[in-house]
């Protein structure tokens, strides 16, 4: 079976549900923090590995022959999960734009924190280096775009969001 078959849902997740509940919030997804310095860097390394990830799994297989199937589709399943969750509480943030509720009481983070794990069940699913090697240069990229979003958060909500970085973790 071919492995990009594992992308449809996270496309239907990040454009149609998000789409459905809050048109808004599609497009806010789609803007990035003013980026400086080595998060410029970072961005372009978010892009390009993103887009490697998505059209490598076009020639990758999913390899049902190993425990690596079961654990991969186990991870993947509840990095879709996760991922559908962030994002229908992500489309649902507070009046003044913060997102304090589902996952986001738990993780400052948590559509990046599933997408990752999403990813990583991809990786099982086809047992890929060479995937394993972008999502790790992925995974560094996103943590720089983090970066740039919390100095944006802290600049557009001020106090209320370092309260909210004091007591939620970036991650988990």
């Amino acid at each position: 079976m071919n492995a990009f078959l594992t992308v449809i849902p996270i496309i239907l997740i990040r454009y149609g549900l998000l789409n459905v509940i809050n048109k808004e919030s599609l497009k806010r997804a789609s803007l990035f923090a003013p980026l400086v310095g080595r998060e410029k860097v970072a961005f372009w390394v978010y892009q390009i590995t993103t887009t490697i990830i998505l059209l490598y799994l076009l020639l990758l297989k999913i390899k049902t022959d190993s425990e690596w199937f079961y654990i991969g589709l186990i991870v993947y399943s509840i990095g879709l999960i996760l991922y559908a969750v962030s994002t229908v509480n992500y489309a649902k943030p507070k009046m003044n734009g913060i997102n304090l509720n589902g996952l986001y009481q738990v993780s400052r983070n948590p559509m990046y924190v599933a997408y990752f794990i999403y990813f990583l069940g991809c990786v099982f699913l086809t047992r890929s280096g060479v995937l394993l090697a972008l999502l790790i240069s992925f995974q560094i990229s996103v943590h720089w775009i983090i970066l740039s979003e919390e100095r944006w958060c802290i600049r557009e909500f001020g106090e209320e969001y370092i309260k909210y970085m004091n007591k939620v973790r970036r991650y988990i």
